[in-house]
């Protein structure tokens, strides 16, 4: 019997997750995931070890060859996805420099991201698609191991998180465009390296020969090597396939392109993003990708600054999770009795959060309430801004841990003025990463690949509180605007 389960790995900010499909069903066969120790250092750092990361890799997939059991051997191959930049460096033994892998939600070259952006950001919005942000690869890297770290041999590669489970799973080195573009490395014109974004990094000697080629997503890169097939209970030799960044796997995982869908990510990243044609002149967002297609771009905005803020408080709150900030967040009205927050707790580009407002009068329920409403409205502002940019934003889907409680979707759509689809299931980047491993074996082109999508529904705002929603929304976007010199006087003082 022709082998038929396809297995899709997924690092996230927070947990790496194993997901195993039927091919022609795409029912879910086994699933794994296990949390990510992030250390938090001063000054903004988020790191992770690369034991943590081996750690985890091993036990999802063993696990998930454990639930399969003799059904193991019908795994036909696998793909990795993952979050976007941060920093993935290698030394000259093929070791994470340090020992460690640097989250692109860290935040200690803030400075560096923010003068790189004066003098260089109208160029290389130009030509990449984004201006310098903290958790870019190469910024990190200047900022931590010096201008001279691949000169004197510190730092041989970089890779990106995706790419670095593929690289533990079959020694081969590659990348993809999606990974690479957001990343801010890519040419839009031309679909290579950017020359200009090595030399503006201020890394000398860096250059294409410091990363893996850029393959297509769905692309064998090698096969399961004994020894991690060893490990993880596995037959060796599976295929393993390129796969794509996880806001591009989870995008295929529902076939947003091709259902005209643009999609707002509920996670430690606020993500909202839609695929369009090529424009020009480019449209003022604050990313646009080139991930392989020649008529077609990502365009997103983004921020690490949604569902990384209700964790924060339900820590700050002794709360077991974000549901229970939603619980309580819930207690009170829309509004939060005067209260307010700025949602940017993991900061970026100057920015930082805190609550305005703030009275004796106000409970934990106010301040539960304050988070939440912010997270949803910066959602709805950043989708604005994309449909500002004439991109097509009028239908969208909801993904991301956030998704899976409904009240946040429907808060969204409240604020949004019109029905949203969420998709309930958090393994979207895994799945989309199943399809990549499909899409290596011709599985979709037999018509296979559309029984992997994840399944959505729909949700309906509360049309009763349609103008308090609006009203909510237009002081928000006042509140973020006229906080732009205070961020600037506290990003002053940081330096």
């Amino acid at each position: 019997m022709m082998p038929n389960i396809l297995i899709g790995v997924d690092m996230g900010s927070s947990s790496l997750k194993a997901l195993a499909l039927e091919a022609g069903s795409g029912r879910a066969v086994a699933l794994s995931r296990m949390p990510l120790p992030h250390d938090r250092l001063s000054g903004g750092g988020c790191e992770v070890g690369a034991a943590a990361i081996r750690a985890a890799l091993t036990h999802v997939l063993r696990d998930v060859a454990h639930q399969l059991g003799p059904r193991a051997a019908e795994v036909r191959a696998m793909a990795c996805t993952g979050h976007g930049a941060g920093l993935y460096a290698l030394d000259a033994n093929n070791e994470l420099v340090g020992g460690r892998a640097v989250a692109s939600t860290d935040q200690r070259a803030d400075a560096r991201a923010r003068a790189l952006s004066a003098s260089h950001g109208g160029r290389l919005f130009a030509d990449v698609g984004c201006r310098p942000w903290p958790g870019q690869p190469t910024v990190i890297t200047a900022e931590l191991l010096g201008a001279d770290a691949v000169q004197r041999g510190e730092l041989r590669r970089l890779l990106f998180a995706k790419d670095y489970l593929g690289f533990l799973l079959t020694g081969e080195i590659a990348t993809d465009a999606s990974d690479a573009s957001t990343a801010g490395l890519v040419s839009l014109a031309t679909g290579g390296w950017s020359q200009v974004a090595f030399d503006a990094s201020g890394l000398q000697d860096l250059g294409a020969h410091n990363f893996g080629p850029i393959l297509p997503s769905g692309t064998v890169i090698g096969k399961l090597r004994p020894f991690e097939a060893a490990l993880c209970g596995l037959p060796a030799g599976i295929p393993v396939a390129m796969g794509a960044i996880d806001l591009l796997a989870s995008m295929t995982a529902i076939c947003a392109e091709g259902r005209g869908r643009a999609v707002q990510v509920f996670g430690t990243w606020c993500v909202n993003a839609v695929i369009g044609p090529v424009i020009e002149p480019k449209p003022d967002v604050a990313s646009i990708v080139n991930f392989g297609r020649t008529h077609e771009r990502l365009y997103m905005e983004n921020s690490p600054s949604s569902m990384a803020n209700i964790a924060w408080l339900a820590g700050v709150l002794a709360l077991p999770d974000a549901r229970a900030v939603v619980d309580l967040a819930m207690t009170v009205p829309l509004g939060a009795n005067g209260l307010r927050f700025v949602p940017f707790i993991n900061g970026g580009g100057g920015v930082t959060a805190g609550f305005v407002g703030l009275k004796s009068h106000h409970t934990r329920s106010d301040m539960a309430r304050a988070v939440v409403d912010a997270v949803a409205a910066l959602h709805a502002r950043q989708t604005a801004r994309l449909a500002a940019g004439g991109l097509s934003v009028s239908a969208s889907t909801v993904l991301g841990g956030g998704a899976s409680d409904a009240r946040l979707v429907r808060l969204l759509a409240a604020f949004l003025g019109r029905p949203v689809e969420r998709c309930a299931d958090d393994e979207t980047g895994a799945r989309g990463a199943a399809l990549y491993a499909a899409m290596s074996q011709g599985l979709d082109d037999a018509g296979q690949g559309s029984a992997l999508l994840a399944p959505c529904e729909v949700i309906e705002p509360d049309a009763r509180d349609a103008r308090a929603h609006a009203d909510f929304n237009a002081d928000f976007n006042e509140l973020i605007d006229s906080m732009s010199p205070v961020f600037t006087q506290l990003a002053g003082g940081a330096q």
